[in-house]
């Protein structure tokens, strides 16, 4: 198994899982560039070029989530990372599964890209630039990103984790979007459920192991001080 790991990125959670599920794995480094892209050389592993991407047994798998569905698959029987088939907890857990990237990043990505763009326009324009990256961000990103936030807090606070009372791999690849949301939507209070979820999975052993590992990760361990 082989790992291609883009520091500061979602592929801390493929090292996370491979912790949790036991499985031997190497990993290639990838450090960003001055703009925080992902390096060209990636880009001859999988078309896209994107992390994270595994190789195992003479397959390429990218995307998150296919790359977590892979791996439960192939390696999870009697992990109990995934509930049983046919319960709503199951249902819950594949909602979550793709809720992290299909409903929760994308919007979290659109906020720190109106959040840059005035570091990158010409020095005359940035004035209009400010105005214009505020007014999304105030009227449209974080408006839906309160509603969010908001939506995991209710959800943790029925049993602490997001597909039943169990662990499982959707808080895996809730995570990322949890631990970068901490930092981007404008909470006012930081909801209680959420801060407990992450103190939560920064305390178990795989994932502060897949820290040791991967190395650099902006986000690992925060924000619970």
């Amino acid at each position: 198994m082989l790992v291609h790991y883009l520091e500061d990125s979602r592929a801390h959670r493929i090292l996370w899982l491979l912790e949790e599920l036991g499985v031997d794995y190497e990993i290639k480094r990838y450090k960003r560039g001055e703009n925080m892209s992902a390096p060209r050389e990636l880009k001859q592993i999988h078309p896209l070029g994107k992390s994270p991407i595994i190789e195992d047994d003479g397959r390429v798998i990218a995307e998150s989530g296919a790359i977590v569905e892979y791996l439960i698959d192939r390696y999870g029987d009697g992990k109990g990372l995934r509930p049983e088939p046919g319960t709503d907890e199951a249902l819950r857990y594949r909602y979550w599964l793709h809720y992290s990237e299909g409903s929760a990043m994308p919007l979290l990505v659109m906020k720190l890209v109106f959040q840059k763009i005035p570091e990158q326009g010409p020095r005359l324009m940035k004035p209009l630039m400010n105005r214009i990256s505020k007014a999304v961000t105030t009227k449209l990103t974080d408006p839906q990103l309160k509603t969010h936030g908001a939506f995991w807090d209710e959800e943790l606070q029925r049993d602490g984790w997001f597909a039943g009372a169990n662990f499982t791999a959707a808080d895996i690849m809730m995570s990322f979007p949890v631990e970068v949301g901490m930092d981007r939507i404008p909470f006012g209070e930081r909801p209680q459920a959420v801060l407990d979820y992450l103190v939560k999975i920064h305390a178990r052993p795989a994932y502060r192991h897949a820290l040791q590992r991967g190395g650099a990760y902006r986000y690992g361990g925060n924000p619970i001080s």
